[in-house]
């Protein structure tokens, strides 16, 4: 198509084609981790339930975490969420109760090389009572006063739970820059 002073500048369409692109293989090599971590709030109490990471943890070992944990292949995050809430404390959460906390987008992790993406819920309503279900991999569950957070807390998740308690949904970025 001749360029016209009318449409000058102007990209050109491509023709349509009826020969779908290939197929890619997958990037297993560079695909980012999918996590989720959940922030049980108790406004009753004004609390939040943590788990301080064991001797015997992957990493950060007697520094304090949300309950988190990865995504099994093919599982919605929601899923995972209830899942490792359960497996590491017992609570149980409806997939309904959760919401969106704060997103955690990771440059690279001790169990992620090519980094991970972590999708922090929080819930109001649950059932149980807490307790430590993985004692091999956490020193202790227990209910935190929302004033005395410890300081000694994996880096990405404090951010994650700071910033729930002080602005609501927020992102962060880590190790980007």
């Amino acid at each position: 198509m001749p360029t016209t002073p009318a449409n000058e500048g102007n990209t050109v369409a491509q023709p349509h084609t009826d020969n779908p692109p290939s197929t890619l293989p997958p990037a297993l090599e560079s695909m980012t981790l999918l996590v989720a971590a959940v922030i049980v709030h108790d406004t009753a109490n004004d609390r939040v339930l943590l788990l301080q990471r064991g001797p015997n943890a992957k990493f950060a070992q007697g520094k304090w975490d949300l309950p988190v944990g990865k995504n099994d292949p093919g599982e919605p995050i929601t899923d995972t969420a209830v899942r490792e809430l359960y497996e590491e404390t017992g609570l149980t959460v409806k997939p309904e109760s959760l919401r969106v906390a704060h997103l955690i987008h990771g440059a690279r992790g001790v169990e992620a090389p090519n980094g991970f993406f972590t999708v922090v819920f929080t819930t109001h309503d649950w059932t149980g009572e807490p307790e430590n279900r993985e004692p091999g991999k956490h020193a202790q569950v227990r209910w935190v006063d929302v004033k005395a957070i410890p300081e000694e807390f994996v880096d990405t998740t404090a951010s994650a739970l700071h910033r729930y308690l002080t602005d609501g949904p927020q992102v962060s970025l880590d190790g980007w820059r």
